[in-house]
């Protein structure tokens, strides 16, 4: 049998024998060795450890571990150092040849002054981009011309594209329905003087539809002035609807039609029927009482629309005071819109004026209403007496009212007798108030003396005509 040649050598058998078993640097012996630890365990922070394919592991050890005779010549605690982990190759990655770094871009000339101009165009319509924006608003701030020019663009852009909001239009459903109507015109129309009761009355009908149980039991206080202050009574939303059931009676007697509370309270006043209605009503003022209530407004319209134009000129009692059945509609759309508001208050509620043309109508009402409540005033001893006596008629002592905003306009109003006839020569006072304003001031919303009126001419004469708007309101 041939024996294998010695990878060291003919001579080299005892250094391959020494090499070949482990030892033990104590006493030379061999032993076995221990157990491998993992690469994970490698210690690679430790001091002295830098692991290179250049070099030794230690700074302080032998340049060249490769050679035998470097390790023969270690100590014991450098041979245990070194050998600790044997089945370790550490390699050093060669470094990466470094990229040459890109050449910097020039930068772009900046856009002279005539590009800048003929950019202001776009810049008005929102078309340019960001960095032509910046460019021209920064061009803007620096050339006086350039920034003249483009005021007036972004002037002529607004007025081809103007900006609209969201809200619908006030008078967006009167438009739609005289176009509806335009087109195909109603076989029955309603009376010019109940189309602000009829709309007034959809308007809160709207409002309450999504109230649930615990909105029509929401507090409401009731507002008016009398006896020279403003009185105040405590009720529910439904209450309020069952207050609006119960004066629409009246008008609903006068045509003929059932009374809600029954033929016995048809000559009561509008207080008294509420009360009544309040305390024994065979609706219960829950939601329950919308359903009659609208009910009821429907075959107010429907029966004036259906009865012709002289219908307009019947008498409507009051209990103290009797109204043509024109004007009671339009005192009736006033109290529906001034109680509506009340709901909304309470329940927190945006809710709007009516539309300009109801609005002068209501406005007009309470102005040629002015007069007769001047007048039982001054018989209460409550105004100043009347500086002259006229002839029916006759021309006397007149106070101008100016009603400003949407239906606004002038009236001029008799101030010594309800036949005088008002005249311009004649005026010794005017009073200035927005249209709004002086409906709360006839609904007894606000007192004479905290509204927000421009006055000039005969102080005692203003102070007659306020008192006397704020007469007009009631329960």
């Amino acid at each position: 049998m041939t024996t294998p040649p010695s990878p060291f050598g003919e001579d080299d058998g005892e250094e391959y024998e020494r090499h070949e078993q482990p030892r033990n640097p104590g006493n030379g012996t061999a032993r076995i060795p221990g157990p491998r630890g993992a690469a994970d365990d490698l210690d690679l922070a430790r001091p002295g450890y830098a692991p290179s394919a250049e070099g030794p592991l230690d700074p302080d050890g032998p340049e060249d571990l490769d050679s035998l005779d470097a390790l023969d010549a270690l100590d014991d605690a450098e041979y245990a150092q070194f050998t600790r982990y044997p089945e370790v190759t550490v390699f050093r990655a060669a470094p990466a040849s470094a990229e040459p770094e890109p050449e910097p871009v020039p930068a772009a000339p900046p856009p002279t002054h005539a590009v800048l101009k003929s950019l202001l165009g776009a810049w008005a319509l929102a078309a340019c981009s960001a960095e032509e924006t910046q460019a021209v608003e920064d061009h803007l701030t620096e050339c006086a011309r350039c920034a003249e020019e483009a005021l007036r663009l972004r002037d002529a852009v607004g007025l081809l594209r103007p900006e609209e909001s969201l809200d619908l239009k006030p008078l967006l459903r009167s438009r739609v329905l005289e176009d509806c109507l335009g087109k195909r015109p109603a076989r029955i129309p309603v009376p010019v003087w109940a189309s602000p009761y009829d709309t007034e009355t959809a308007r809160l009908d709207a409002l309450l539809r999504d109230f649930g149980d615990s909105e029509w039991h929401t507090p409401v206080r009731l507002k008016w002035f009398e006896e020279e202050r403003r009185q105040t009574r405590r009720t529910t939303v439904a209450g309020v609807i069952g207050h609006l059931l119960a004066v629409d009676g009246l008008v609903a007697a006068a045509l003929g039609l059932d009374d809600p509370l029954g033929p016995e309270a048809s000559a009561d006043t509008p207080a008294e029927r509420t009360e009544r209605f309040w305390e024994g009503s065979p609706y219960p003022t829950t939601r329950r009482v919308r359903e009659p209530w609208r009910d009821q407004g429907h075959t107010l319209v429907r029966t004036v629309s259906f009865a012709g134009l002289g219908v307009a000129e019947l008498d409507v009692d009051y209990g103290g005071f009797a109204l043509p059945l024109g004007d009671a509609f339009l005192e009736r759309a006033f109290e529906c819109w001034v109680h509506a508001v009340d709901i909304a208050e309470a329940v927190d509620y945006p809710y709007g004026p009516p539309s300009a043309p109801h609005l002068n109508r209501m406005i007009d009402l309470a102005a040629r209403l002015l007069p007769a409540a001047l007048a039982g005033r001054r018989r209460a001893g409550l105004a100043a007496p009347a500086r002259g006596l006229v002839a029916a008629g006759a021309p006397g002592r007149t106070l101008h009212l100016e009603i400003e905003g949407a239906g606004g306009g002038g009236w001029d109003i008799a101030l010594d007798s309800p036949a005088a006839k008002p005249s311009p020569d004649h005026t010794v006072a005017r009073i200035a108030l927005d249209g709004v304003e002086f409906c709360q001031l006839a609904a007894g919303h606000i007192s004479p003396e905290d509204a927000a009126v421009g006055q000039n001419g005969d102080r005692e004469a203003i102070r007659d005509v306020l008192f006397a708007a704020a007469s007009l309101s009631r329960m």
